[in-house]
């Protein structure tokens, strides 16, 4: 990667930042090796990560129990390239010139790992497709 190319930014979305945005900002972290600056946040952040989310992601060999949810601030739109909600809605602000893309999934909230389980699975896929459109080549 050459230094003209400035690393993409991806800020991921859902209301209490302690599932499916904790996973999605997890695997794009692990997958891009650096290649990418992630972020993650929620419009009504909850108090910590879910439990079931943090088991899930444990058995893919991923450590995500140190994470917090973080509140959705408009910097952090602003300072991101591509913005991927998850069920936030109208609580996302919307700048000229990103991309937003709005991946409908299920809502680990109140669900075992078993449940989570194919969640989890699911934003593993749209991640590995998400990193060939943003890495081109690299």
């Amino acid at each position: 990667m050459s230094e003209s190319q400035p690393r993409p930014s991806v800020l991921f979305v859902c209301v209490h930042n302690a599932g499916r945005s904790q996973m999605a900002a997890a695997f794009l972290t692990h997958h891009g090796q650096g290649r990418i600056e992630v972020r993650s946040a929620g419009s009504a952040p909850a108090d910590s990560v879910n439990p079931a989310v943090v088991e899930a992601m444990n058995e893919v060999g991923i450590d995500i129990s140190a994470q917090t949810p973080k509140v959705l601030t408009t910097a952090a739109v602003q300072a991101s390239d591509v913005v991927i909600t998850m069920g936030c809605g109208d609580a996302c602000p919307v700048f000229p010139g990103k991309q937003y893309l709005d991946w409908t999934l299920d809502d680990p909230a109140g669900q075992g790992v078993e449940a989570v389980r194919p969640i989890r699975d699911e934003i593993e896929r749209r991640i590995a497709s998400l990193l060939v459109e943003l890495l081109p080549g690299r």
